[in-house]
């Protein structure tokens, strides 16, 4: 029997609010030999996680090691520049979203990676969720028909943030998504929201995304909502399909408008469930990043593919910003 090949060795940079599971994820994958976390909590919740791991305070030691792959869970604003120095290092990077704060930098990343024959990875780890990758399959094959029009709900009473608004925070696994639904980019985005705890920070935002062949979008996302709802739903022109993340069903529903010699006429058929893997997507994402590592085949969210979900919401941000005024994308 021959032996299981030794997992990829990485280090973790960062062991905060998010770090701490990707931190746990791939010490359970046997490939973290490495945490950098400057603060005595995050230090202090590496050891209890990863107590085989190296913990170091700064980021130039993962640099100088023989890690072969980095993976930044730091604030947004530190993305391109740590990522930059990572892949000028040699090292393959996974970058949690956004990939950067600006589609340039993200474009310098991009281009960088590519040159230099590095892996660059994007954390959108709805990606991996078996649910939405058993919808994609279904858009793909055909069973929905066209897809005519995708929305997705994200909206809780949560934790709220102050550095970022939740346009960044929250739309951006739900904007990957949709790109990889359609399978194409818009060719218009709008938004609209309102910022009510902390000024100039929006707290509930809703994104309208127009694609070429009339395909529309919308994503709304809030953290001041009375429930919690992660819900997606997928409306083709032969079936439609949802996915609740709260009650973890997936659902087919044979619904859609026939035409007739009267009209339009809707057709009400049943709803049947659709059963997925239960493993857990961030398990599935990390797998995926030592996968890349190893294989030196792009991963599903690599650099090409986060470039594109920041297109959008670059897009997005700035239409927010001018009170919902539309706009093209090919002026970004």
């Amino acid at each position: 029997m021959s032996a299981t090949p030794k997992a990829p060795a990485v280090a973790v940079v960062g062991c905060g609010y998010w770090g701490k599971n990707l931190v746990r994820n791939f010490a359970e994958l046997g490939a973290l030999s490495i945490v950098s976390e400057p603060g005595e909590a995050g230090q202090r919740k590496a050891r209890e996680i990863a107590p085989g791991a190296k913990i170091v305070a700064d980021y130039d030691a993962v640099l100088a090691s023989d890690v072969r792959g980095v993976v930044l869970a730091t604030p947004a604003a530190t993305h391109h520049a740590l990522a930059r120095r990572a892949l000028e290092a040699g090292k393959d990077v996974f970058v949690e979203k956004p990939l950067a704060l600006r589609h340039e930098d993200a474009a310098q990343l991009v281009e960088i990676a590519a040159a230099s024959g590095r892996m660059l990875m994007v954390g959108h780890v709805l990606e991996y969720h078996p649910a939405i990758r058993a919808i994609d399959g279904l858009v793909r094959e055909g069973e929905l028909g066209k897809v005519q029009y995708v929305y997705s709900n994200r909206l809780n009473l949560g934790k709220v943030r102050t550095e970022e608004n939740i346009l960044w925070s929250f739309a951006p696994h739900d904007v990957a998504i949709i790109l990889r639904l359609v399978g194409a980019m818009p060719i218009q985005v709008s938004a609209c929201g309102g910022n009510y705890i902390t000024a100039n920070i929006a707290d509930v935002s809703v994104s309208n995304l127009l694609f070429d062949d009339g395909t529309r979008a919308h994503v709304f996302v809030s953290w001041l909502h009375p429930f919690k709802e992660q819900r997606l739903v997928v409306v083709g022109d032969r079936r439609m399909a949802t996915y609740d993340d709260i009650a973890k069903k997936l659902v087919v529903y044979e619904k859609r408008v026939d035409r007739s010699v009267d009209g339009p006429v809707p057709f009400q058929g049943e709803g049947h469930e659709i059963a997925f893997s239960a493993e857990e997507p961030l398990r599935l994402e990390c797998q995926a990043f030592l996968d890349a590592i190893a294989t030196r085949r792009p991963p599903l969210t690599d650099g090409v593919s986060g470039l594109a979900t920041l297109k959008v919401l670059q897009a997005a941000q700035r239409s927010l910003m001018t009170g919902g005024e539309p706009v093209p994308l090919h002026r970004l």
